[in-house]
């Protein structure tokens, strides 16, 4: 992986629609679905709310949900413990076919 891909935001490297599109980066992939699970697993909880419990800016959380950066594993760590839920989705398989 080149450093310049390091770099971009998991929104620039999936397609439009993100994140509800799968994305054809494996690794922008992979923080998709733990976006996705974020949001499933917030139900009708803010982001600041939500932030606040976790012990993590808002908009940090709020940067994370738009695909706007990338997740750290305390920040994961932290949300995880807050929802009480296993959110982050491991390898993701991805066929290069």
């Amino acid at each position: 992986m080149t450093e310049s891909h390091q770099r971009r935001a998991p929104v620039d490297l999936s397609p439009t629609g993100w994140p509800h599109v799968a994305a054809s980066d494996p690794i922008a992939e992979v923080d998709r679905l733990f976006i996705l699970r974020v949001r499933a697993a917030m139900g009708q909880e803010t982001a600041r709310s939500l932030a606040q419990r976790a012990g993590i800016s808002h908009g940090t959380l709020n940067n994370l949900l738009a695909g706007k950066a990338w997740p750290t594993l305390s920040t994961i760590a932290r949300l995880e413990r807050a929802l009480a839920a296993d959110l982050w989705p491991g390898r993701v398989r991805h066929d290069d076919s």
